[in-house]
């Protein structure tokens, strides 16, 4: 008797001083899910990287369209300055000259040929505070054009890449969810392993005391062996430090549970272990089109092969002719007066070309182009084994999936199987008619059928999560997996 109180006040004392820490909180595992996919630390660190993908990509939007800006730069220079006179001799005299300005400018980038187009008006005054005297300058209109020729355009290249970079942004937020449930259910599931060890430990320790007392009063009588005796003492003090044990994996995993749902009350989980399982399988072919449709590795690879395009057109660059060319034209005037600045302009033309061609760099510039189109080569090899490999991995998950749900069946009836085998076993070498050996093969048969009945759930699940993960889609529902962006910008 005093044994069992002992084993009662142990596993008594245990829930006590966990519910003493908090209220208990029931979770099935879409409970967990849902708070994972709103607190975890993952899902929080993906929304920012989704809303910095975001302003990146408003960003690149933004330097192709107009761009208006106003400036002005007043300066007051009083000093002693050198001029050049009329008859050109130069002579040292005091200035004090006051200059306040205006201008007002659009730009426009050219994505198509990487140039930019520049539209300015402006109007300049000149004050001469020594002899108060007033003159001004305007720019009424003036049009430039940039434009680098034979060279790198860097706009055509963004114009490329930067629309899938926020196309891969955000199906890559969307898979994040899916990897947050994934990762909430290993999570789960190995609470709930903890959990059912602890009551496998808890039952098994009363039953090995049960056991032991039953045998000591055998010796007593002189029916059993001292053998027999010590050897359920023996199993009753390995099953209670199996029972210490457990008590603290439970702990472990209770803990980093709560930490990843962003659970901050110490809080005592008891999960609620839901036994049926969605009935459904995953067609092969099917996975591979959504996958090839939603997934962000696509766009990943397709990101690397331009990245591959662009070394090499940037080595030809640097290697070659280089060229560009300023255009301008504009109409200006001046005057005392401000109106008569503005009256009667006078047109003005500006243009220049820039050339430099390399004459000897000892092939630096065709060595380098040589590279950028081997790492090209190479780029594309690799390319062409990862697309087999995201195949193959599709393919091995999906027919893997497709048998979790038997699976899961086959444990539960494993499990109810192997219970009652033990209740019969233990009855048996209760009244004599079999050994301990026989009792205890039917307890380890009933321990690992349990422990085997929480694994295929979690297998389940765990590849559940991995097919939506992997194809963004909904099987089940068979509806793709989406989600309103514009909350996150919030």
């Amino acid at each position: 008797m005093k044994n069992i109180f002992v084993a009662i006040v142990f596993i008594l004392g245990f829930h006590t001083s966990v519910q003493s820490q908090g209220e208990k909180l029931k979770l099935t595992l879409q409970e967990a899910i849902r708070l994972a996919q709103e607190k975890s630390p993952d899902i929080l660190t993906a929304r920012e990287n989704f809303r910095s993908s975001y302003w990146q990509y408003r960003s690149f939007r933004a330097d192709y369209l107009p761009s208006l800006s106003f400036t002005s730069n007043p300066t007051l220079n009083r000093a002693i300055n050198k001029i050049t006179l009329s008859d050109g001799s130069e002579k040292y005299v005091e200035q004090q000259l006051l200059t306040t300005n205006a201008s007002l400018s659009i730009g426009q980038n050219i994505a198509f040929t990487g140039g930019t187009l520049t539209l300015n008006s402006s109007l300049d005054r000149l004050d001469l505070l020594s002899n108060n005297t007033t003159s001004y300058k305007s720019n009424l209109i003036t049009v430039g054009y940039s434009q680098n020729l034979f060279g790198y355009n860097s706009m055509k290249w963004a114009h490329k890449t930067e629309p899938l970079y926020y196309q891969r942004a955000k199906k890559t937020y969307v898979e994040s969810l899916e990897l947050v449930a994934s990762q909430t259910t290993n999570y789960f599931f190995n609470l709930a392993l903890a959990q059912t060890n602890w009551d496998i430990a808890s039952y098994n320790y009363a039953n090995a005391d049960t056991l032991y007392r039953v045998a000591q009063g055998r010796y007593d009588i002189g029916v059993t062996t001292e053998n027999d005796m010590l050897q359920h003492e023996i199993q009753r003090l390995s099953e209670e430090n199996n029972m210490m044990n457990a008590q603290i994996e439970v702990e472990n995993n209770m803990q980093t549970l709560r930490s990843y749902l962003g659970i901050k009350d110490d809080v005592e989980i008891e999960l609620v272990i839901e036994d049926s399982v969605p009935q459904f399988t995953v067609n092969i072919d099917s996975a591979l089109r959504y996958a090839y449709e939603n997934n962000p590795d696509l766009e990943t690879m397709e990101l690397r092969r331009i990245e591959a395009d662009r070394s090499v057109s940037y080595a030809k660059s640097e290697a070659g002719l280089k060229a560009s060319i300023y255009l301008q034209f504009g109409l200006t005037q001046t005057g005392e007066r401000i109106s008569e600045s503005y009256r009667d302009p006078l047109d003005q033309q500006y243009a220049s070309i820039n050339l430099s061609l390399p004459i000897l760099d000892w092939g630096r510039g065709r060595g380098k182009v040589k590279m950028a189109k081997s790492g090209r080569e190479a780029e594309l090899t690799r390319l062409e084994q990862d697309k087999v490999d995201f195949e193959q991995n599709i393919i091995r998950s999906v027919k893997q999936f497709n048998l979790q749900a038997a699976k899961v069946l086959i444990a539960n009836k494993t499990d109810q199987t192997s219970e009652r085998r033990h209740n019969i076993a233990r009855q048996l070498y209760i009244t004599g008619k079999s050994t301990i050996l026989d009792l205890n093969s039917a307890i380890s048969e009933r321990d690992s059928a349990k422990r085997g009945y929480i694994s295929s759930l979690a297998s389940f699940w765990s590849y559940y999560y991995l097919i939506r993960s992997l194809t963004l889609f909904d099987f089940e529902k068979h509806i793709p997996i989406t989600e309103d962006y514009s909350v996150l910008m919030k």
